[in-house]
């Protein structure tokens, strides 16, 4: 099983950086993340489980056991607006936004679920 160690780095105005570190049986792997300030999960360690979404029609990864929360996904973006308590997968270290955004393609859910999947 994998799971998702969530850690915050940096507050800003427009939201909160930090990262994640996915971990498997064998392996971890660390992605930088950007949250939406106003629709933050509780820090902590969730299971991660791949499933459809309804509200992006296709399959993504899941943040699973949110306490009082259902639905949160791992996806791209390029500013904390994006989500609405969705982690944003951002580039390593990012302290501005316009970082985020020069690099988000790099870091899309498809790139992410391929690194993961060897996990």
């Amino acid at each position: 099983m994998l799971t998702l160690q969530l850690i915050r780095d940096e507050v800003m105005d427009d939201g909160v950086y930090g990262h994640i570190d996915i971990i498997g049986e064998r392996d971890s792997f660390r992605l930088g993340s950007i949250e939406n300030l106003n629709y933050l999960i509780p820090p902590g360690k969730y299971p991660l489980k791949h499933t459809w979404s309804p509200k992006f029609q296709k399959f993504m990864t899941l943040i699973d056991e949110v306490p009082n929360r259902e639905g949160i996904r791992i996806h791209s973006g390029t500013k904390p607006a994006h989500s609405t308590g969705c982690v944003l997968l951002s580039t390593f270290g990012v302290s501005t936004i316009e970082t985020a955004i020069k690099n988000a393609q790099a870091y899309d859910e498809e790139i992410f679920l391929e690194v993961i999947g060897d996990l």
